[in-house]
């Protein structure tokens, strides 16, 4: 079921014959950010000079190796952890606090093993006092749209790990946020599962046309999903290049298949192997 129909794209995921699929003004922004942890044995500097400006409705994915502080940067968006220096702003007002206007899933779908995949989901809904019969109604749109339909009472034990997954992807839509933030939403995932997911957001962020905060260790996924990608230093993570990803929407993963897909993929892989972070020999 579709949330919000829409029958064409043009190449950047827009309703065809739009002249601009994003507002012109920044909807997040970081400037000059670092973030530096106490350790034992001395300060840690995770995030080093970070400046980024990510536009409305953009779909950008930040990718990195391990410990380049990805999801310390997201966390930093979501306001649950302050900056070390620099700012951090969303339409132009600074995050002193956390954010009630995003919709986070993290690598860990986190469910409560005594409430359905339903109730999960409204778990979301009663915390913010949405109205309840509409946000059931909602909860089982978003359910059908990833294909649960039929699972809605059945407990997390009863589900894979794929479906946990899709469950609380769709409690992070339950409230409509205008910003969905995505932490490795699909590492511990199986490469058929990951395909599907990766499928089925790109499908709902297409039809909600949200603004889509996405880290990952996975450049193939990146490449797909993205109007830009954010490629990262290792520690302390600093911006090493952003590529523009100039594919037409939507994807199909035959694409991936394309000379052009390929062109993105290598970029980005010769790239991490000219840094060290892979290593061919």
């Amino acid at each position: 079921m579709a949330l919000i129909a829409n029958a064409a794209y043009d190449r950047n995921g827009g309703p065809a014959g739009s002249t601009s699929s994003r507002g012109d003004e920044p909807y997040l922004e970081f400037r000059g950010l670092s973030k530096i942890y106490a350790a034992d044995d001395g300060p840690v500097r995770a995030l080093d000079g970070i400046s980024i400006e990510q536009k409305q409705r953009e779909f950008l994915s930040i990718l990195g190796p391990s410990g380049c502080g990805k999801s310390t940067l997201l966390m930093i968006a979501a306001g649950l952890i302050p900056a070390s220096h620099g700012q951090v702003a969303v339409q132009g007002e600074s995050i002193v606090k956390p954010r009630t206007d995003v919709g986070i899933v993290f690598q860990n779908p986190v469910l409560l093993e005594w409430r359905t995949a339903l109730g999960n989901i409204m778990l979301q809904a009663e915390a913010r006092k949405l109205d309840g019969a509409a946000s059931e109604k909602r909860a089982y749109e978003l359910l059908d749209s990833v294909g649960l339909k039929g699972f809605e009472h059945k407990y997390p034990d009863q589900l894979s790990g794929g479906m946990r997954q899709r469950v609380s992807i769709c409690r992070a839509l339950i409230h409509n946020p205008p910003q969905l933030l995505m932490d490795e939403p699909f590492g511990a995932l199986d490469a058929l599962t990951r395909d599907q997911l990766v499928l089925d957001i790109q499908r709902i962020w297409n039809e909600a046309r949200m603004t889509v905060l996405f880290i990952t260790h996975s450049v193939a996924e990146a490449v797909f999903l993205s109007d830009r990608v954010i490629v990262m230093t290792p520690r302390p993570g600093r911006i090493d290049r952003i590529i523009d990803i100039d594919l037409p929407r939507p994807r199909t993963l035959a694409m991936r298949e394309t000379p052009q897909f390929a062109h993105y993929n290598r970029e980005i892989m010769d790239l991490l192997l000219a840094r060290g972070v892979l290593r061919e020999h």
